[in-house]
């Protein structure tokens, strides 16, 4: 998955509450063998960085001239790092850091692979906050908008078939969700009442 569908699926992505150091953003990632796209917002300004597989050999190999590991493997343990920190669960042997420069934010990783320590600095640049923020928010803002409208319709719906089980003589349980009483037509001669139980048949009353 390369280019726009990795950026497409960055999108689908919830934002999340993250810490780098002693500073508070907003941030996703999408990770592949491929590459990875990194978005963080303060909510006032948003940086992203889009590396593929050829950035990241390259920029490995000067941060960690120690290691030798194929770029997939590295790429994987880079997800494996940062995205528990995204649901909340950092490893407690890695650390953040960040920065802000005239070109944008630098966060800097500190981890360990294979014994050796790894080193990776994400280097994003400005990003529109229109795109990146503001329209995927109101997009979500039609949705549950449309949720509301589809849940009201439904509503009105078992009003109106409520209604209809009182015009016709029924009587609502009350604490019974869904559950009608009432009276019912005898069965051919016998004086026997019939009842109607939730979850269960028709039985007579004794």
């Amino acid at each position: 998955m390369e280019g726009p569908e990795l950026e497409s699926s960055l999108l689908t992505q919830p934002w999340a509450s993250v810490c780098f150091g002693k500073s508070a953003f907003l941030a996703k990632a999408s990770f592949r063998d491929t590459g990875y796209i990194l978005l963080i917002s303060d909510l006032s300004s948003v940086w992203y960085e889009s590396a593929d597989a050829e950035a990241v050999r390259q920029r490995s190999k000067e941060l960690n001239k120690r290691l030798t590991v194929h770029v997939s493997s590295f790429l994987h343990r880079l997800r494996n790092l940062v995205c528990p920190l995204l649901t909340g669960e950092p490893d407690t042997a890695t650390s953040f850091s960040c920065h802000r420069t005239a070109s944008g934010l630098k966060v800097h990783m500190k981890s360990d692979l294979s014994g050796l320590p790894l080193y990776w600095d994400f280097h994003c640049c400005p990003a529109p906050v229109s795109r990146h923020l503001v329209r995927p928010l109101i997009r979500m803002s039609l949705a549950l908008q449309y949720q509301v409208q589809e849940l009201t319709s439904l509503l009105i719906q078992k009003d109106a078939e409520i209604e209809d089980y009182r015009e016709s003589g029924a009587t609502l349980s009350r604490g019974e969700e869904g559950s009608v009483s009432g009276s019912l037509p005898e069965r051919s001669s016998s004086p026997s009442a019939w009842r109607a139980t939730r979850g269960s048949r028709l039985s007579p009353l004794r």
